[in-house]
């Protein structure tokens, strides 16, 4: 379960949009999250999915590995779904003994679970094609006019920075703590999820004594190399626009000018 959270990693390779400037695809990937909580009908989802699909294929990152995400939210997901099936009033569809399926809950349940979806594959498509860095300076200078209301728009990059690298890095040492009580007898795999989330309970000491400490470690080395903030600092790559950034900018705009008349008359 936990090798399948993909959430932060970066997968390498050489693809159009992994050679797209960060901005341009944070701002797509705003737009994409906005078109997904827009859309009703089902021509709107087919002009989502059209717009998923090639950016995936431009991608060059294996499908299979962008939604091995999902499998770690399953749970999440049916759960969810159940909820949005069972408790939403409406015109009865099917009833299960004390429980009513209705027409809206079926409809509400559908789309919960669409929009979910698409929504972690969408943005798993960026964090796999750009880096921790890349992402950090991208927001940071995407949001570089806010600097000028005060707002700490450097520490705000930096903390999203240090956490999508230490998501990786906090599952592996999961792992690692699983394996060794593993190894002395504890039992994660067998019971039902009442007890499988009681077998976890073990795992929150060692795991949170690990974090603090590399928590601690990363801030002496960060004031051991005199960090002080971004004021003054400069990039070693500096960004800038490629003609593949205007294309892609274009294409996003007219993207969701589509999105908006297809809601407006499907």
């Amino acid at each position: 379960m936990l090798r399948e959270i993909t959430l932060g990693q970066y997968y390498p390779v050489d693809s159009v949009i992994h050679k797209m400037d960060p901005r341009t695809k944070l701002f797509a990937t705003v737009i994409y999250i906005l078109s997904i909580f827009c859309f009703r009908g089902p021509i709107g989802f087919v002009a989502i999915t059209a717009g998923l699909i090639a950016v995936i294929y431009l991608s060059k990152v294996p499908f299979s590995f962008m939604v091995r995400g999902l499998k770690a939210i399953v749970f999440i997901l049916v759960f969810a779904g159940i909820l949005n099936l069972f408790m939403t009033p409406g015109r009865e569809l099917i009833s299960i003994w004390k429980f009513t399926v209705t027409y809206e809950g079926a409809k509400s349940a559908s789309l919960m679970l669409f929009r979910m979806i698409y929504l972690i594959i969408g943005t798993s498509v960026m964090t796999l094609t750009t880096t921790p860095n890349q992402l950090t300076d991208g927001l940071e200078t995407a949001l570089k006019p806010f600097a000028k209301i005060k707002v700490p728009v450097h520490e705000i990059a930096m903390m999203m920075s240090i956490a999508l690298r230490f998501i990786p890095i906090l599952v592996e040492e999961t792992d690692k703590i699983m394996k060794a009580q593993m190894a002395r007898g504890a039992d994660f795999e067998s019971g039902g999820i009442i007890k499988k989330v009681k077998s976890m309970v073990p795992l929150l000491v060692p795991l949170f004594v690990s974090a603090f400490r590399r928590a601690n470690d990363l801030a002496l080395a960060m004031e051991a190399r005199c960090y002080h903030g971004g004021e003054g600092r400069t990039k070693m790559i500096p960004l800038h626009y490629e003609h593949r950034d205007k294309v892609a900018y274009v294409v996003v705009i007219v993207y969701i000018v589509l999105i908006f008349i297809l809601r407006k008359f499907a």
